[in-house]
């Protein structure tokens, strides 16, 4: 059992870092959206509720807790960038070792919602 849990802090230690490799500032994403490229997948991993109160525009609603078990992006190109969005940070964290392990390669965490 304590082998398990020092496994799963390995593996969620990573969410908690704030590097620009896998956190987006507010003016990058805003970039993103009004550029001639491809909008990246938006998804918030908040409450129903919290979505419901305001969200990012084309954000998709995948509450971090399906994260693990939901097909919505299956029909999606696993290169594509993927950004996670929360309130504090700790449920996008978790959202991207879900998405990572369905191989998406390039999801980066947006706090500040």
């Amino acid at each position: 059992m304590k082998f398990f849990f020092l496994g799963l802090t390995a593996c969620l230690l990573p969410a908690c870092s704030t590097s620009s490799e896998t956190h987006i500032k507010q003016t990058e994403l805003l970039s993103l959206l009004n550029s001639a490229q491809p909008s990246p997948i938006i998804i918030d991993v908040r409450s129903s509720a919290e979505y419901n109160a305001g969200h990012i525009p084309q954000a998709q609603h995948i509450s971090f807790w399906k994260s693990f078990s939901t097909d919505a992006l299956n029909n999606r190109d696993k290169q594509e960038q993927v950004i996670l969005y929360c309130e504090h940070g700790p449920r996008a964290g978790i959202a991207k070792l879900a998405y990572s392990m369905a191989g998406f390669k390039t999801s980066v965490m947006y706090k500040a919602i």
